[in-house]
Formats: C-alpha cells, sequence, structure tokens
C-alpha cells in the first residue's frame, strides 16, 4: 500500500490509472454475422429502389423551384438551396415520359458526382434501409428496360423486391445532361 500524503497530485492519479488497468475488464466483442449493405429507399411509381448511401448527398423537402426556359420536359427548375443554385430533375418524367404526381410524401434526392449537382424529384423517402448479404439477388424489379440501365441488382425482402438505383450511373448519363431543348 502507497502513503498518498508522499505522493504528489500527478504521482497519485499515476498511481490510480495503474490500479484501474490493472482491474479493468474489456468490454464484450459484439460479432456480427452477416455484412449489412445500407442504402436511401425510395419510391418511384410502384417501384421500391435504394440508392447507395454514398451516393445521395441530402434528402429535401419540395421547395420554391424557378423554371427555366428552352430546357426538356423533364426538368423542373431550379432551386436557391443554402445559396447554391441546383437543378432540379423529375426522375419519373426523365424515365418515363409522364410527370411525378407532386404530393406532400414527394422528395428531392441530391446527387453530387463528379461536378454534377443536381436535385432528383421521388414520389416517397421510405428512410434507411439494411439488407443481408443472402437477400441480395441478380433479378431487377419491374419489367421497364429504361430503368434497368441505372440499377446494379435487387434486393428482396418480404415479399418486397427493392431495386439498387445508382445516382452515380444516372449523374454520368450523356442523355442526363443533355437537358437543353
Amino acid at each position: 500500500m502507497l502513503n498518498s500524503s508522499c505522493l504528489t497530485p500527478l504521482e497519485w492519479l499515476s498511481h490510480l490509472e495503474e490500479l484501474c488497468l490493472d482491474y479493468a475488464h474489456g468490454l464484450p466483442q459484439q460479432e456480427q454475422s452477416d455484412e449489412e449493405w445500407s442504402g436511401i429507399g425510395f419510391r418511384l411509381g410502384k417501384l421500391y429502389l435504394v440508392a447507395p448511401l454514398g451516393e445521395v448527398a441530402e434528402i429535401l423537402t419540395p421547395l420554391s423551384i424557378s423554371k427555366v426556359p428552352r430546357t426538356k420536359s423533364w426538368v423542373c427548375g431550379i432551386a436557391n438551396v443554402r445559396g447554391n443554385l441546383m437543378p432540379i430533375m423529375d426522375l419519373q418524367a426523365y424515365l418515363h415520359d409522364r410527370p411525378a404526381s407532386l404530393n406532400r410524401r414527394s422528395r428531392i434526392l441530391v446527387v453530387n458526382h463528379n461536378g454534377v449537382y443536381s436535385g432528383l424529384v421521388v414520389d416517397a423517402v421510405l428512410g434507411l434501409r439494411h439488407f443481408r448479404d443472402d437477400q441480395r439477388c441478380d433479378e431487377l424489379p419491374g419489367d421497364d428496360e429504361c430503368i434497368h440501365e441505372y440499377m446494379m441488382y435487387g434486393f428482396k425482402v418480404d415479399g418486397e423486391h427493392w431495386g439498387v438505383f445508382s445516382m452515380h450511373a444516372l449523374a454520368e448519363t450523356p442523355k442526363f445532361l443533355k437537358v437543353a431543348v
């Protein structure tokens, strides 16, 4: 036993640290058996899609949009987002030539990839989704080849078929980048 009256405060703290380390027990280790894939779930028409987590910069509620003349029909316009002008595109209209029906559940997914900073209007955002490797499938949901171009693979969970939609692939598509009429 040490005589605490002979120790300086720093020596006493050092001694207490040694005692704590001698008697400390390690925390239990949590082992995860399955790797999980995470993404942002959203709905486009009747399709359930999920974008890789790293490909969605942010999610916005519909905002005030200014029309831009002489642009394609799927270009909603531009919006001021915290001082930056962002083009807003209707993803449903881009893929299927019919506009999305905007409602209180509609959201804007922001993609920021290789100089493309854009918002994509979707019918609804369904939150963060997690999938296990054993739920992955190569079969893509729906039968629309236009959207399959941007899907990588799918996940099947509880009777729902989710397609993994690549926002980066969309942002790299020349057709998507040509918005002028």
